[in-house]
């Protein structure tokens, strides 16, 4: 179980200068914490089906059905033998949660337009000077079921049950995966720009529908450029009749690289102008008032394979990519979208690499370089930092977004940690991505080095992929992905090493291009898939949300850096559910090629050895006063122990086994979001604060004022709409102490969220109704200008 001390609490939130955030109020000595009168925590953490210790010092609200439930005691024993999963965002008692916006929603100009799928982050830009009043983005990242019937994968027996499309839009998609359904699986990604207002009597945000400003931007904007193409997409310039899916000139441009040396030579024959922006994950808000889309999981649409000038291999055939014509080196970037501005033509900065982007977090000073930290969320992904090559004016100037059309991208390089027992920190370097960087990979055997030493053997045998090249390690091709493992690394990885990557690449452009693999070339460190990075507004120190450290097809984190599986047989060893690290940078203002790191929080059950009680933490994001908050992204396929689909079928938790044992997260229930104090009694300690409906991702949260702005993604994904069905299983959990216990879980086999509750909160009173992807405002019931 971890036990970090109070100091070492304070010691990881001060920074390198050594101060320590209380409030607002910077405290240079860390002792005069303990002089403070800090009061208690002022709401009752919500209480989850698993065991975490601020339960043993605080009262606790248990939520017991829609809008209900019961104050429980601190008690120091705080195991549930039973609990009853509620299908709702449940938060605290003394706060309110309501709808702001819903996916379906027609909030546009155009009435056949209308509010897309599965949100995830959210980034409000005020009107005026305050807050009352702004535009919200909220990306768009993904379809599922019940979406569609045409997206079951491999949960075959959900066919013949209800999907939502028809009821929620009001007409039917095709029976088959043709150009119209496709095209409206791309209309739903991407992202929705609308004006919300909370100067109404509630003092509660509403859509402003129909203001002229309100607009979609997604995976098909610009569609009709591809009249001005010589192939066989020439006249794919719509994807139906309805007046939303005609194609328009709404495409976007690329800055950088890429757009001057690998877009030019793109088989669309388009140059610099690129079709829509889709797969739409996190991001970020610039000072400037501008929003930082993160295009992620883009490989399953379009290629992400290159060749060395930077294009695409091929089409994938069946894809999205292959039926409209979209090149894949034309997606995974960080887009630029002013949301005040509609003649601001969005933009893909191509300086900052494409990548299976999560995020980006800015440190914007005038007078300084603009610096920008991002996550790279596959198995063995990458920690970045661009540097612009010009200055800060003025933070608030709409010129800013010129710095990032020159720059540097550069990989995090983590050095091992010492050799003490428990300790995870070092130090590390930053190496940049240019034509001269020298080629030095790190070898397979040593990244997988701590789980072979453990158990004899290593997961993907330590997998590390390398870009493919003719006449390198015995290859006869070029692009793509080279498998380099501890199979094979003693003949093939010198033909990488000591050379440089304009030996691989061949231009700028194709290395940003190419980004994950040219940074494997270069000798970056691959980690745990970094969901989320962002900056502390006081001390500037870089928090990084690891999400899980389990290795796959794509690659294998760093085993010295990284919990990469369980690695001991006894119940409470400890877990692989990733992480929350920090890294400090030696230079003052971020632009230095060094830095030191440190493992700050572990996943696992509290009760398993460094184990702080979440797993698979996600976005985070710091309030008014500094402090922490997060939320966990779970695999849907382990929630609560069960399996996606209409069976129902309980996955095996065994705390006992040894390697990958992802099904553990199952324990922890529905997705949630937490909040670590920097300050006071309970410093450092992982709070539940909310917890979300029933199979779904809580994500992009965003403090407004007193608000909490967060969007509510996939409920009941991969699932039949809840009709009733209560799904039932014992699970078995750690205690505090680290011995197993029983629970008895029960839990709605679907969702109905926000279907099931009030009309006042922006449901429909309706508890068998239709899940829907929807934002979310979260406020306190009464409330003195701060969140808490």
């Amino acid at each position: 179980m971890s036990t970090l001390s109070r100091r070492q609490v304070l010691i990881f939130f001060a920074g390198s200068a050594g101060a320590a955030v209380l409030g607002d109020k910077i405290l240079n000595n860390v002792t005069s914490i303990a002089d403070a009168k800090i009061p208690q925590l002022s709401f009752s953490p919500v209480r989850l089906p698993h065991p975490v210790s601020i339960y043993q010092q605080q009262k606790s609200f248990l939520p017991t059905g829609i809008g209900q439930g019961q104050i429980l005691n601190a008690s120091t024993d705080v195991k549930l033998t039973s609990y009853n999963v509620i299908d709702d965002v449940v938060v605290p008692p003394e706060y309110e949660r309501y709808v702001i916006v819903s996916w379906g929603d027609r909030v546009f100009p155009n009435s056949d337009d209308y509010f897309g799928y599965n949100c995830d982050y959210t980034g409000f830009v005020p009107i005026g000077r305050t807050e009352d009043i702004g535009y919200l983005w909220v990306n768009h990242e993904y379809v599922s079921y019940p979406f569609s019937d045409l997206l079951i994968g491999s949960s075959s027996d959900l066919q013949g049950f209800p999907t939502a499309f028809e009821s929620v839009i009001g007409w039917a998609l095709p029976s088959t995966r043709n150009l119209e359904a496709e095209g409206e699986f791309l209309y739903n990604q991407g992202g929705s720009i609308i004006r919300v207002s909370r100067r109404n009597p509630e003092k509660r945000f509403t859509v402003v529908r129909g203001d002229a400003q309100n607009r979609r931007i997604h995976g098909l904007s610009g569609l009709a450029i591809n009249s001005q193409r010589d192939d066989e997409y020439k006249n794919i310039t719509s994807w139906g009749d309805r007046s939303h899916q005609k194609g328009d000139q709404n495409y976007l441009i690329g800055t950088g690289p890429a757009a001057t040396q690998v877009f030019n030579l793109s088989a669309d024959g388009l140059g610099n102008k690129i079709i829509g922006t889709a797969y739409n994950c996190s991001g970020g808000t610039t000072p400037w008032g501008t929003i930082l889309s993160a295009e992620e999981n883009f490989q399953g649409s379009v290629q992400e394979a290159v060749k060395p000038d930077g294009t695409q291999t091929s089409y994938i055939d069946g894809s999205a990519g292959k039926i409209f014509g979209l090149v894949g080196e034309k997606y995974g970037w960080i887009v630029e979208i002013d949301p005040v501005n509609p003649n601001f033509r969005p933009r893909k900065h191509t300086w900052l690499g494409r990548f299976r982007h999560e995020n980006v977090a800015l440190r914007v000073e005038a007078g300084k370089p603009l610096v920008a930290y991002m996550g790279d969320d596959k198995r063995g992904g990458h920690t970045w930092k661009f540097v612009s090559a010009s200055i800060v004016s003025q933070p608030s100037s709409k010129s800013n977004s010129n710095l990032w059309e020159s720059g540097t991208l550069y990989v995090a390089r983590y050095n091992p940690p010492n050799n003490q027992k428990g300790v995870k920190k070092g130090t590390g370097k930053w190496i940049p991505l240019l034509l001269v960087t020298p080629t030095n990979p790190i070898p397979p055997s040593m990244i997988s080095s701590v789980e072979f030493d453990a158990l004899g053997t290593a997961q993907r045998e330590g997998l590390l992929p390398l870009p493919k090249r003719n006449g390198i390690a015995g290859q006869t091709g070029d692009g793509g992905i080279f498998k380099c493992d501890r199979t094979n690394e003693a003949t093939a990885l010198p033909d990488y090493q000591n050379k440089k990557l304009s030996d691989f690449y061949a231009t700028q452009g194709a290395v940003l291009s190419d980004a994950f693999l040219a940074a494997n070339l270069a000798g970056g460190t691959p980690t745990a898939r970094p969901e989320d990075i962002e900056v502390h507004p006081t001390t500037k120190e870089v928090f990084i949300a690891y999400t899980d450290g389990a290795p796959g097809s794509d690659g294998y984190p760093d085993s010295r850096i990284f919990q990469v599986a369980k690695l001991s047989t006894d119940v409470n060893a400890t877990q692989q559910s990733g992480g929350l690290y920090k890294i400090v940078e030696d230079s003052t203002d971020g632009t230095g090629l060094t830095f030191h790191w440190e493992r700050f929080a572990q996943g696992g059950e509290a009760g398993s050895i460094d184990g702080d009680g979440f797993a698979n933490v996600d976005n985070l994001v710091f309030d008014n006063k500094g402090n922490v908050w997060g939320v966990t992204d779970m695999s849907t396929d382990t929630h609560n122990g069960f399996n996606v689909g209409a069976t129902g079928t309980p996955n095996t938790i065994d705390h006992s086994a040894v390697g990958n044992v992802s099904n553990l997260t199952g324990v922890f229930g529905n997705n949630w979001l937490f909040y670590i104090p920097t300050s006071g009694t309970h410093a450092g300690k992982v709070v539940p604060f909310a917890h979300g409906a029933v199979r779904c991702e809580m994500t992009g949260p965003t403090f407004v004022g007193d608000t909490l702005i967060l969007s509510v993604q996939h409920p009941g994904e991969d699932c039949p709409i809840n009709d009733g069905t209560i799904l039932s299983r014992k699970i078995e959990m750690l205690n505090l102490n680290g011995t197993l216990f029983e629970q008895t879980r029960t839990v709605p086999r679907g969702s109905s969220w926000p279907s099931n509750i009030s009309t006042k909160d922006g449901g429909k009173n309706q508890p068998q109704g239709l899940p829907r992807p929807s934002v979310i405002a979260i406020s306190p019931k009464k409330s003195n200008g701060s969140f808490v």
